[in-house]
């Protein structure tokens, strides 16, 4: 078994147009919270707020879509999902954003106290297979993940920062199980921080494909660890599921806009 490697940095090829779309759409939101008349401001701004805390709400539920088998585990993991939502939120209110390893126990603990209760704050000590990739020697994880937090902190864009992360992690999977919940949850710690609203998996049949596009990213870059199609596909998925909650909230901005208007 070859040793994992992280995907350089310097291999990310992201299609700069889309990121900056996005960038600009939320430019547009803050532009229309800030220079709209002072008495439209607040109203626009509380909607600003609340259509982001709509989107922790779907994050929620599509969550645990994603992680449930049944309507009463679903149930269960809103309840733990919106927990860590809150710790999420309140470490962004005090101006804490996503770098740390002991952050990453934090949200395991939190969103997959089961899974932590077995292992508490250590990696899975055992071999994991998924299909047909075999993740790295439980041995190897430590570095893996320290070299991680080392290589996305270099990275300056917070979109393209939260995505390798997200790709990343998941592909060492450092936790016998939890390890899809807790990465998403980092991930949208880091897009949220930086004003951005969280990415989440709207239906089944896009979770197929989210899981599909990993794993042959990951058995391209257990071949050759150099970017490849895949990566590129999983990249562009991100940054559209992104950019379609980024439209959302500035499409709610702009309709108190126009109700303000129209009532005055």
């Amino acid at each position: 078994m070859l040793k994992m490697e992280l995907l350089p940095i310097s291999e990310i090829n992201v299609d700069s147009k889309k990121v900056q779309e996005v960038e600009q759409i939320m430019k547009s939101t803050f532009r229309l919270i800030t220079f709209s008349r002072k008495h439209m401001a607040d109203d626009l701004l509380n909607t600003y707020l609340s259509s982001t805390t709509n989107l922790q709400e779907l994050l929620s539920i599509k969550n645990a879509q994603m992680e449930a088998q049944n309507d009463q585990e679903a149930e269960a993991y809103v309840i733990t999902l919106n927990e860590t939502l809150l710790f999420v939120a309140n470490e962004i209110e005090h101006q804490v954003d996503f770098k740390k390893e002991l952050q990453l126990f934090q949200l395991f603990r939190s969103i997959s106290p089961e899974s932590h209760a077995n292992h508490p704050n250590r990696y899975r000590d055992k071999l994991v297979q998924i299909g047909s990739y075999l993740c790295p020697e439980p041995g190897d994880i430590p570095s893996l993940v320290s070299e991680l937090f080392h290589q996305m902190n270099k990275i300056k864009n917070p979109v393209i920062r939260a995505i390798y992360f997200h790709h990343e992690l998941i592909r060492i999977h450092p936790f016998i199980d939890g390890n899809g919940r807790t990465t998403r949850i980092a991930k949208n710690w880091i897009l949220m921080f930086n004003l951005y609203p969280p990415i989440f998996i709207r239906d089944d049949n896009e979770k197929s494909i989210y899981i599909n596009t990993l794993y042959k990213s990951f058995s391209l870059l257990g071949k050759e660890n150099k970017w490849n199609e895949e990566l590129s596909l999983f990249f562009h998925q991100e940054i559209e599921r992104l950019r379609f909650n980024c439209l959302l909230v500035l499409e709610a901005v702009q309709k108190l806009g126009e109700i303000s208007l129209n009532n005055d």
